[in-house]
């Protein structure tokens, strides 16, 4: 098995791996994240999506992002993906298979 080097163009390093999705956050959603980040009702889970965006939209690399929350570097590009494509909703629990849940939403956030 051989690595293959980065190869140089015009001076710069080619970048290796995944490509980071660029995370721009409007006021109202740079608002909203770091509030449910820190709210003692949010679903862990949440919380660490919305931290994992917030640090995105401050130019971390995947990289920089997953280390800092001792989380793997996809986990941070699938969720960052997932902002840019359906933003706050995106962040949610995507529908699974198996028996549908016996607590709802509603009574998990009370």
């Amino acid at each position: 098995m051989s690595l293959r080097k980065p190869v140089e163009a015009s001076g710069i390093m080619a970048r290796m791996g995944r490509p980071t999705v660029e995370t721009v956050l409007p006021d109202d959603e740079r608002e909203t994240l770091p509030r449910w980040s820190r709210r003692a009702t949010s679903a862990q889970a949440l919380a660490l999506r919305c931290r994992i965006v917030l640090a995105g939209a401050d130019g971390l690399s995947n990289t920089q992002v997953g280390s800092g929350l001792g989380i793997h570097p996809t986990t941070v590009a699938t969720w960052r993906k997932r902002f840019a494509a359906d933003r706050l909703e995106g962040l949610a629990d995507e529908k699974r298979c198996g028996p549908a849940p016996t607590v709802t939403d509603e009574q998990v956030e009370e």
